[in-house]
């Protein structure tokens, strides 16, 4: 997911060591949802929607009481509860602060399937508008804990599931949802039935739908995936443009990092609060962004790269949402790299760091902040920019080769599940047989960055470099590259950082004309 505007949010903030999450929700014990089927009546009459769930539930052992997420009426807004049935009789409930608690007829373990009738209008979580250009329209925009505005369900990434959206609408409408479509029926009466199914575990973050007047184009089809363009009517020519290059991309992505988890790859123009988010193979894209002049390549990138990173292996915790956020970030670079050069990587990298640097000065905290409990507040510039300077810092650490073979492990593992960055730590410390403690203390939980003051002298045939960590609260390890250019020609020395202050000797014939810290671009610091 991508800002519209970037705007910094943060708590009190400290510094932490702990690996233990402070994500809040409460969990269900015992008690995995294994499949959604969402039934959604939406009309031109009034915003009310009418909906019915039919939600298959695994329970490892006897349970006394399974919640669901489902926002209640308040006012205009808001969800009534009309039936609830387990295995399609009646079952006890309690209905309050949010919260429906089901408490099971049957005793033991085994499947059950709940279904749950409401009806109302949705303050969040499905937007029901106007398109820029009129249309009224309808669109799922969940990120992070927004589908319980309209849909009853587990709404926390760490129980995925199955979904099927099966859609009612007026016939004037096009719909597209998480899944493939498996059908589109005129019911007569001027309604029609969409049906859209998606066998890969989605979290609810990512599930969504979108209904209003689409133009629609086939983009082409990358290992078996069909990929498409859905723009409103007025931006035909423009959206097919821009949408383009997610064939590309999405090849890119699936050569270097492993299978796509989704049945489709659809690119909407949607109203959302974001610039872009990824829902789960039918990425939202905001209105304004379609342009035509070809300008989404790094949005696309962002939001595609999710589709394996936030999507398929997704945060465990919402404190650990950098296994998203910050891989998205440095995944577009990547793409970028491909297409453009390291050049284009170092300009990409070289502007994050001033942000991460600008973000700390107003906001000391690290990465994974156990001082956040609302996932509403763990979106910033450390958990973007950073998160992904501290990916380009592993591959520097590692190299290339081990760098890719250690991501690639690591999804295969965590595809379609959730992960924490100990996992993630674990999967790097496995592929390259190192001990990377050290590495991921550093730069998760310790808050900041090396601030470094440096100077250099040529004296009878030796460079001398010099170089003083001046932060107070942590000294970091790490290496570091200087460029020492000789007329046209620069070579390149790396030390290695162990200490708040130290000095280093390399002999030379000739005193060199300048000597450039970090040329490359492979560290976080600031430089006083």
């Amino acid at each position: 997911m991508i800002f519209r505007s970037f705007i910094a949010i943060f708590l009190l903030l400290f510094t932490i060591n702990s690996v233990l999450a402070q994500d809040a929700y409460q969990k269900n014990k015992s008690a995995d949802v294994l499949h959604y089927c969402f039934q959604l009546s939406l009309n031109d009459a009034s915003n009310v929607i009418e909906g019915k769930a039919e939600i298959k539930v695994n329970f490892t052992k006897d349970v006394e009481e399974f919640n669901l997420d489902l926002v209640g009426k308040s006012g205009e807004y808001g969800m009534e509860l009309i039936q609830v049935l387990e295995d399609q009789k009646e079952v006890k409930y309690e209905y309050s602060q949010n919260k429906l608690s089901i408490y099971p007829n049957m005793e033991g373990s085994g499947t059950r399937i709940y279904e749950v009738k409401y009806k109302g209008i949705p303050e969040r979580g499905l937007v029901i508008d106007r398109t820029k250009y009129g249309q009224r329209s309808f669109f799922g925009d969940n990120w992070p804990n927004l589908a319980r505005y309209w849909l009853p369900s587990v709404d926390h990434p760490y129980d995925k599931a199955s979904v099927e959206f099966q859609i009612f609408t007026p016939d004037h409408y096009s719909v597209v949802a998480t899944g493939i479509k498996i059908e589109e029926s005129s019911l007569g009466n001027g309604e029609k039935l969409t049906r859209y199914i998606e066998k890969a575990p989605v979290a609810t973050k990512v599930m969504t739908i979108g209904v209003t007047k689409f133009a629609y184009k086939y983009l082409g089809n990358v290992g078996g995936i069909a990929v498409s363009a859905w723009v409103y009517p007025e931006n035909r020519k423009e959206g097919f443009d821009d949408f383009e290059e997610a064939t590309r991309i999405l090849n890119y992505f699936i050569e270097n990092i492993g299978p796509y988890s989704y049945a489709k790859l659809a690119n909407v123009q949607a109203k959302t609060q974001w610039g872009g988010l990824e829902n789960a193979g039918t990425i939202s894209y905001a209105e304004n962004s379609i342009t035509g002049n070809k300008g989404l390549q790094r949005l696309m990138a962002h939001e595609i790269a999710h589709q394996w990173f936030g999507d398929s292996a997704s945060e465990r915790s919402w404190n650990h949402v950098w296994l998203s956020e910050g891989f998205a970030t440095y995944f577009a670079i990547l793409y970028q790299e491909s297409v453009s050069g390291n050049s284009k990587r170092k300009e990409e990298l070289i502007q994050d760091r001033k942000e991460v640097i600008e973000y700390y000065k107003k906001n000391p905290s690290p990465i994974v902040d156990l001082s956040i409990s609302d996932p509403k507040k763990v979106l910033n510039r450390n958990t973007y920019q950073k998160g992904g300077w501290v990916l380009n810092m592993l591959r520097y650490r590692l190299g290339e080769e081990v760098f890719w073979k250690g991501i690639r492990s690591y999804y295969q593992k965590f595809k379609d599940g959730n992960a924490m960055s100990s996992d993630f730590q674990e999967a790097m410390e496995e592929v390259s047989g190192e001990d990377l403690e050290f590495f991921f203390d550093q730069w998760l939980y310790q808050k900041g960055y090396p601030e470094i003051k440096w100077s250099w002298n040529y004296k009878k045939g030796k460079l001398i470099i010099n170089l003083e960590q001046l932060q107070k609260h942590h000294v970091f390890r790490f290496p570091i590259e200087f460029g020492i250019r000789s007329g046209d020609e620069i070579k390149k020395v790396k030390f290695e950082i162990n200490k708040s202050s130290e000095t280093f000797e390399a002999v030379y014939e000739n005193k060199p004309d300048e000597v450039i810290i970090d040329p490359e671009v492979w560290l976080l610091f600031d430089e006083r």
